[in-house]
């Protein structure tokens, strides 16, 4: 097998389409561009977004307001009511939250509230913690860590 000798498979390589050279190119007459008007003109391409002079979607659409802090913590939700899904004795902490389906993220903090009433034992190891789920960890003989 010598270099020269090589081809590439027959549908492999494509001839360029060659633009406005005639009829018989099968790209004649109007060269793949349509009949009249602004695409046909030489700088007939318009802007992504442009809607023939008629006002945009994106002008027509309203203003957002206001600001977004890029630095806010946004915390998953979890009730006390939710933690007697564990058994007496058991650690709360974000990955034993994810077992139980708790909570969708591993890396978002949690923060514990104080809705329902808690019946076990827990050791409680969370991010943040509302004053009355403290008050209702405590009362049932967990600890806060």
């Amino acid at each position: 097998m010598l270099l020269n000798s090589i081809q590439s498979k027959s549908g492999a390589t494509k001839k360029k389409k060659r633009i406005g050279r005639g009829n018989a190119s099968g790209h004649g007459t109007f060269s793949g561009r349509g009949c009249k008007g602004q695409g046909q003109r030489k700088s007939g391409n318009v802007r992504p977004g442009f809607e023939g002079g008629q006002t945009p979607l994106i002008m027509r659409l309203p203003k957002l307001r206001g600001f977004k802090n890029p630095t806010k913590a946004y915390f998953q939700v979890v009730n006390v009511k939710d933690l007697d899904r564990f058994k007496d004795g058991d650690e709360v902490n974000v990955l034993t939250l994810l077992e139980k389906r708790l909570v969708r993220q591993k890396g978002e903090p949690v923060k514990l509230l104080g809705h329902g009433k808690l019946t076990k034992k827990l050791t409680v190891k969370l991010h943040k913690i509302s004053a009355t789920a403290k008050d209702k960890v405590l009362q049932a003989g967990g600890k806060i860590i």
